[in-house]
């Protein structure tokens, strides 16, 4: 067995081994430690911890060794806290921007509201859970530490949903939401829902108190069976997302995000979201300004509409009862066709929340722009960094960064960073 020292954490939280073979990844490795194994295409898959570092703890989790849902549970809180930290200092530093971090939120255990897991029939019943590492075999949970008890304790019901509507070789993707009306799941890869398969789904879903259950089968048809409509709170809306919907994976981290992004924008009386989703920033943002919501897909922004209708009232103009501004909305696909420099410039705010891909060409008309204030929400702080960069140049300066850790234990981290127009 070869001997190797891991010298440092890699972007997806395996160890960066050196050995005599030169360098290769170790899995649950910690920086400082000495391990033994042999390298296969790069990666050390089953390592020795011959010297464990003193950041190393006893995972929670009987899963964990096997689980791909959890990749850091092996480290103490305070390392991965730091680490997070440290790799968004360093994606900024790539790019000469500095990193001023005024803190870092961790989402407590057990909050993870929204979850995709899979599930498949066997012979003798049915597998729910995550995948394993780097494979196709779905471990079979029997608790879990990340998500909420609700969807743990609906184990049981998942895997007689996937023995009733998956295929003997297909696999079940499965969409669960927790909030405050129950349990909200969206299936994919299912049959086809025949008669029979949707007496048995109705009757599964009465048994689980489901709110809403929403089948897609394998050709795309879908079919849902709403017992009460699954409203989220945002803001002072109540918003019932589409079906499987994007949002926030923890109620705690999103309040860090809007709290922030509440704060980056403060005084403005005209914000435009882009990448609006739902309306996560755009419904609390209402309260104190007028929001133009600016998303790809059109069924986000019709949940958006009509949690921002029902808060305010239908026929009580753009101020209601609620006392909400106006919100508008608008379809476009920000990647291929991002909003003009003139576009913004009417606006004295501008909250932007992409995807993981970033918002380059959207970022390039940002910094052309007049628009005096950027809240930026992003989940890779390398695509970040970049479009933070393209934001400089532009003469919007980098003032306040807040990390935030909805993820635990993987190497997933966020970052809502405030923009100033110098």
């Amino acid at each position: 067995m070869s001997l190797w020292r891991v010298e440092r954490l890699g972007r997806r939280g395996d160890g960066v081994a050196i050995g005599d073979g030169g360098r290769a990844l170790a899995a649950l490795s910690l920086p400082g430690e000495e391990i033994e194994g042999e390298a296969q295409d790069g990666r050390i898959s089953t390592p020795r911890i011959v010297t464990p570092s003193s950041d190393r703890v006893r995972p929670r989790c009987g899963h964990y060794r096997a689980c791909g849902g959890c990749s850091l549970m092996h480290a103490s809180e305070g390392f991965t806290t730091a680490w997070k930290r440290q790799v968004v200092e360093a994606a900024l530093a790539a790019h000469g921007l500095p990193a001023p971090v005024e803190g870092v939120h961790v989402s407590p255990a057990r909050s993870r509201r929204r979850a995709v897991l899979s599930g498949r029939r066997t012979k003798k019943g049915a597998l729910v859970g995550f995948h394993a590492r780097a494979s196709d075999v779905i471990v079979d949970l029997a608790e879990c530490h990340v998500m909420r008890p609700e969807i743990t304790a609906a184990l049981p019901l998942l895997r007689r949903i996937t023995v009733a509507g998956a295929s003997r070789s297909g696999e079940l993707a499965m969409t669960v939401i927790h909030g405050p009306s129950g349990l909200d799941l969206a299936v994919t890869g299912g049959k086809p829902m025949e008669p029979d398969l949707f007496q048995t789904l109705a009757a599964l879903a009465e048994e689980g108190d489901l709110a809403r259950l929403t089948w897609q089968d394998q050709t795309g048809d879908a079919q849902s069976i709403t017992r009460r409509p699954p409203g989220l709170p945002m803001g002072r809306a109540q918003v019932v997302p589409p079906p499987g919907g994007f949002l926030q994976a923890t109620a705690e981290g999103e309040a860090a995000l809007v709290g922030a992004v509440r704060d980056f924008t403060a005084g403005a009386s005209r914000i435009i979201d882009l990448f609006s989703g739902c309306g996560t920033f755009s419904l609390p943002l209402t309260e104190t300004a007028s929001v133009h919501a600016v998303e790809g897909l059109a069924a986000p922004l019709a949940a958006l509409d009509a949690g921002w209708r029902g808060a305010a009232g239908l026929d009580a103009g753009w101020r209601g009862a609620a006392g909400l501004n106006r919100v508008t909305t608008q379809i476009r696909d920000l990647a291929r066709r991002p909003l003009l420099a003139d576009e913004l410039d009417p606006f004295d705010a501008i909250v932007i929340d992409p995807p993981r891909a970033g918002a380059e060409a959207q970022a390039r008309e940002i910094a052309t722009s007049r628009v005096r204030k950027v809240a930026f929400v992003a989940c890779d702080p390398v695509t970040f960094s970049r479009d933070a960069r393209i934001l400089a140049d532009g003469g919007l300066a980098l003032t306040r960064l807040l990390v935030v850790d909805q993820f635990r234990w993987s190497p997933h981290v966020e970052v809502v960073a405030d923009f100033v127009r110098t």
